[in-house]
């Protein structure tokens, strides 16, 4: 066992984008070791949680403020947020409608959970993990606004974990490499673009969500009381090589 058993007992967790990949992927691995987790997000209904595990799922549009402060209020107390939300939309990114709305979801909705999630975030000296990426540090020309959310995403942390700290809420993020979900599927099957991405990953292999879950669940853990404003890269040795 990586972790403590009962590491999270008697704690809830926000987890947007919960219901596919590697938002699932962290979904479980919280709950597993005992948090109550709200699974919030817009395919969450076919999402199929492990037996014997407290996960609740909840439909959820993070550019919907009305919508993000509902679920927030349900809540009698929040430990951990865990931003998950996203998506991407591959040469089709240079529309400016396109754009705004990779932004939106991406980057506004990251802050809209935070902000919601802050005070009571701050009564349970909670945390919050942010989803950022490899493209956090370099651009893709054939998705300008992913690169730019997940950018912007990297500098929110840094900018919440400063303006949050006298709430004694840690706030850092993750940057997940190339991991193996629907999200990358078609880059999965091709192998013309999968050979690259594998033969540059020093580690060799497509990386799985449980393998960001893992490290979401260091960064809560009071094993990473003294981080705050840290993106941890988890891919494979990619960004290195």
């Amino acid at each position: 066992m990586t972790f403590i058993d009962k590491l999270f007992d008697g704690k809830t967790a926000i987890v947007t984008g919960g219901g596919t990949g590697i938002g699932a992927g962290i979904a479980t691995a919280i709950a597993g070791l005992g948090a109550r987790v709200v699974a919030a997000g817009l395919d969450v209904n076919d999402f199929r949680p492990p037996a014997g595990l407290d996960i609740v799922c909840r439909v959820l549009d993070v550019t919907d403020a009305t919508a993000v402060a509902a679920m927030t209020d349900a809540l009698p107390a929040i430990d951990i947020v865990v931003n998950c939300a996203g998506l991407i939309r591959r040469q089709k990114e240079h529309d400016v409608d396109v754009f705004a709305h990779v932004l939106d979801v991406n980057l506004t909705g990251t802050m809209r959970v935070c902000a919601s999630a802050r005070e009571k975030l701050a009564a349970r000296q909670g945390c919050i993990v942010n989803m950022a990426s490899m493209l956090s540090f370099f651009g893709g020309g054939l998705v300008p606004a992913y690169s730019a959310s997940k950018g912007g995403v990297m500098q929110l942390t840094k900018s919440l974990a400063i303006a949050y700290a006298a709430d004694g809420i840690r706030v850092n993020a993750v940057a997940p490499g190339w991991i193996a979900t629907p999200l990358t599927q078609e880059l999965q099957d091709d192998p013309n673009r999968a050979g690259p991405i594998l033969s540059r990953t020093p580690l060799g292999r497509w990386g799985t969500p449980d393998d960001v879950a893992k490290v979401v669940v260091f960064l809560c853990s009071p094993a990473a009381a003294f981080m705050t404003g840290a993106i941890v890269p988890v891919d494979g040795g990619y960004l290195v090589s």
